[in-house]
């Protein structure tokens, strides 16, 4: 099992971790570090157990929020799908479009072709 030296607040700490697990461990200390350096510019120095307090108090905040705006959006994503499946089982509206039978279509171009006709003899006159 190796030992990974870490640095939270200045303050350096050997920690254990199972193989493999070291870059995860890193990179979680480096989150508690960065934490750590917002609490020190703000309050100052602080005893070790305070400031691993506070930290893990301003990450537990965090997680909390996180897990708020994700059950928000798995709501809204539900309420997505259930509208979803409401607008897939009502059936489609009907729309009916107008058919012009083709006897009038001809009656109508019979009509304009006549009317171009007495447009033509009317200029002329």
């Amino acid at each position: 099992m190796p030992n990974v030296v870490i640095t939270v607040g200045g303050r350096q700490f050997e920690v254990a971790c199972q193989d493999g697990e070291e870059s995860f461990l890193e990179a979680a200390a480096r989150v508690l570090d960065d934490e750590a350096k917002l609490l020190t510019d703000q309050v100052g120095r602080l005893t070790e157990s305070r400031m691993l307090l506070m930290v893990g108090l301003m990450l537990a905040d965090k997680t909390v929020a996180l897990e708020e705006a994700a059950s928000d959006a798995k709501k809204q994503l539900e309420d997505a799908r259930t509208a979803a499946r409401v607008a897939a089982s009502t059936p489609p509206e009907r729309v009916e479009v107008a058919v012009i039978p083709p006897k009038i279509v001809d009656t109508f171009a019979e009509i304009a072709a006549r009317a171009e006709a007495l447009a033509e003899k009317a200029e002329q006159a």
